[in-house]
C-alpha cells in the first residue's frame, strides 16, 4: 500500500468536507428566521450580521485553502523529514524538530488570523484588542503550545518504548488525566493573558453567592476578567472541581446584562454540575483518548508511515502530525455526531434547572441578548447542527424553556 497517496487522499477528503459543512452554514443565512427568535436582530442590525458572516466565511475560505495546499506540499515533499534532518539525531531533537516545523508553516495564518480578529472584528465592534496585544498574544501561543506539544510528543515516546502494545489502554488513561489537569490549571494559563478582580459587594455579588450555597455549592471567589480589552463579546464560566467553585465573570457580561439575566446563566452552568455533565462529558474524553491511542499504536506499528515521508525510522513528533492532521479527522465527524446528541441534551437539562430555580423569562431574554451581541446564527441548516453543534439552537432552547415553564 502507498500510505503517502493514502494520506494525501484523506487529507483531501477531509478538506473537502470541512468546506462543505462551511457552505452549508454560509448558504443557512438565506433560511427564514424562526417566529420566536424574530425579534432579536432588527433590519440594519440583521444586514449587519449578514456582512459579518460573509466577510468572515471569505476570509476563512481563503485561509482554508492557503493551509491545506502547504499541507499538501509539506507532506507531498517530505518538508517534514527535511527539516528534522537540520537537527541532530536523536529522538528528542526528532520531536521538537517536527513540532516547531509544523508551528512555523501554521504561521501561514496568521495574516488571515490578523484580518479577521483587528479588521473585520474591529469593523463590527466586536475587537477592542490592540495590533501589539495581537502579537503578544501570538507569541505566548506559539512558545504556550510548542512546549506543551514537545513534552506530550515525549511523554508518548516514554509510554510507547516502555509498554508497546499496551500503549492503547495506558495512552488513553494518561492523556485523560492530562487534559483533566490542563482543565485544573486553565485559571492560571488565563492568568497569562488576562487580568482578573474580585466582584465588588453588592445586588450580583449576594444572588449569585445565594444561589450557588442553596444548591450545595461553596464559592470561593467571583472573578471579574477585563475581557473588554480584546473584545465586546461576552461569557462566564465556573472553574474548580467538586462543590467548591470560582466563578468567573467577563467584564463585557457584568455591564451589559442585569444581575437577575447573570444569575439566569449560571443558573444554567449550576444545572451542569448538579447533572454531573462535566463528569459525563470526560466519558467521551475518554473514548476520544481511545481513538488516538488506537492510531498511535497502529502508526507507531507502521514503519511505511515514515519512510515513505522521508524519515529512516519512527519520529514521535511526526506521528502526532499524522494523528491530529489526516488520521483523527477522517472520524472526527462520527464522533462529534455522537457526542453533540449527549452535549444538547444536557443543555436542555440545564436550561431546565434556570427555569426551576425561577428564571425562565430571565434566561430567555440573556440568551437572546447573547445572541443578538455574539451575532449568532439565528437558522442554522440542520445537518450542520447534528453534525458541530455542541448546543441547541436558539429556537429550540426557548421553545424548550417556554413549555418547561408552562408546566
Amino acid at each position: 500500500m502507498n500510505y503517502k497517496v493514502l494520506g494525501l487522499t484523506l487529507l483531501t477528503v477531509s478538506f473537502l468536507f470541512r468546506q462543505g459543512i462551511k457552505f452549508l452554514d454560509w448558504k443557512s443565512m438565506k433560511n427564514p428566521i424562526p417566529a420566536n427568535v424574530d425579534d432579536i436582530f432588527d433590519a440594519e442590525t440583521y444586514r449587519k450580521w449578514k456582512g459579518y458572516h460573509t466577510e468572515k466565511a471569505k476570509v476563512g475560505l481563503i485561509s482554508a485553502v492557503c493551509e491545506f495546499v502547504v499541507a499538501l506540499l509539506a507532506f507531498g515533499f517530505d518538508w517534514y523529514a527535511s527539516f528534522a534532518g537540520l537537527f541532530p539525531d536523536h529522538p528528542v531533537w526528532g520531536i521538537f524538530a517536527v513540532l516547531l516545523f509544523d508551528s512555523l508553516i501554521h504561521l501561514i495564518e496568521l495574516p488571515f488570523t490578523y484580518y479577521d480578529d483587528i479588521k473585520i472584528e474591529g469593523k463590527y465592534g466586536f475587537n477592542r484588542s490592540t495590533k501589539k496585544t495581537f502579537w503578544v498574544d501570538q507569541a505566548k501561543s506559539f512558545i504556550i503550545e510548542l512546549i506543551v506539544m514537545t513534552l506530550i510528543g515525549m511523554l508518548l515516546m516514554a509510554i510507547h518504548r516502555w509498554l508497546g502494545d499496551w500503549l492503547i489502554p495506558v495512552m488513553a488513561a494518561t492523556f485523560t488525566l492530562i487534559l483533566l489537569a490542563i482543565t485544573f490549571l486553565y485559571p492560571f494559563f488565563s492568568k497569562i493573558f488576562n487580568h482578573f478582580v474580585d466582584l465588588e459587594d453588592g445586588e450580583l455579588k449576594e444572588k449569585l453567592t445565594a444561589l450557588l450555597q442553596k444548591n450545595g455549592y461553596h464559592v470561593r471567589a467571583i472573578r471579574v476578567m477585563d475581557a473588554s480589552r480584546r473584545t465586546t463579546k461576552m461569557n462566564a464560566y465556573f472553574t474548580g472541581f467538586g462543590k467548591m467553585k470560582t466563578i468567573v465573570l467577563y467584564d463585557t457580561l457584568k455591564e451589559a446584562m442585569s444581575a437577575d439575566e447573570i444569575c439566569a446563566v449560571f443558573a444554567h452552568e449550576m444545572g451542569h454540575g448538579l447533572h454531573k455533565d462535566t463528569l459525563k462529558s470526560k466519558i467521551f474524553t475518554f473514548f476520544q483518548m481511545l481513538m488516538l491511542a488506537f492510531m498511535a499504536w497502529f502508526t507507531f506499528r507502521t514503519p511505511e508511515l515514515f519512510t515513505e515521508f522521508g524519515f529512516q525510522n519512527v519520529n514521535y513528533g511526526f506521528a502526532m502530525i499524522l494523528i491530529m492532521i489526516i488520521e483523527f479527522p477522517v472520524i472526527s465527524p462520527l464522533y462529534d455526531l455522537i457526542a453533540n446528541v449527549f452535549s444538547r441534551k444536557a443543555e436542555y437539562r440545564a436550561d431546565a434547572q434556570a427555569v426551576k430555580e425561577g428564571y425562565a423569562d430571565e434566561l430567555v431574554s440573556a440568551l437572546k441578548f447573547l445572541a443578538k451581541s455574539n451575532y449568532a446564527n439565528l437558522s442554522p441548516d440542520p445537518l450542520v447542527v447534528k453534525l458541530q453543534y455542541s448546543h441547541p439552537t436558539l429556537s429550540q432552547r426557548i421553545d424548550a424553556i417556554e413549555k418547561k415553564n408552562l408546566k
